[in-house]
């Protein structure tokens, strides 16, 4: 999806903050897009996957201590995102959004999908959330993760 993401930016040229022409920014979004593999996307995949996708397919719950283990990771791996990429800056790269967010953003939603509020008691968190958003467009958010948000509904 990344490789996606960087053709259509290429392509089509989009504003230059999505992808930032100054090289420090650019280097900052690719150091997240990189980072946010091994990170974000497979702490809060395995959640949702644990919470929500495999009780649908077995029919039965998993154990408490593998969800625990799961929610742990992600703990982790949001602590280490808030310290290390959003620090006291608004987006990830700066003052504006850049791909680096939205894709944060996106993979996060997946936890609060499977109804873990990962925000409540973040607020540095819940406050480039809230950022993200309104750049984006609260409707076109919404629009986009209306199917996950109910995929507890199967």
């Amino acid at each position: 999806s990344i490789a996606i993401l960087l053709y259509l930016v290429h392509k089509f040229k989009t504003p230059d903050h999505w992808y930032p022409s100054d090289l420090q920014k650019r280097a900052r979004v690719d150091e997240y897009l990189s980072w946010q593999h091994a990170n974000i996307r497979a702490k809060g995949s395995k959640l949702f996957l644990t919470k929500v996708l495999l009780p649908l397919l077995t029919g039965q719950p998993l154990p408490p201590e593998k969800l625990e283990f799961a929610t742990e990771e992600l703990n982790v791996a949001l602590k280490q995102f808030e310290e290390k990429f959003l620090q006291d800056k608004p987006f990830i790269a700066g003052s504006e959004i850049s791909l680096a967010d939205l894709v944060a953003l996106v993979e996060l939603m997946q936890p609060v999908c499977a109804g873990y509020d990962l925000f409540e008691e973040r607020p540095k968190l819940t406050e480039w959330r809230r950022r993200v958003e309104e750049a984006v467009g609260k409707q076109l958010f919404q629009e986009a993760h209306e199917e996950i948000m109910n995929i507890k509904n199967l």
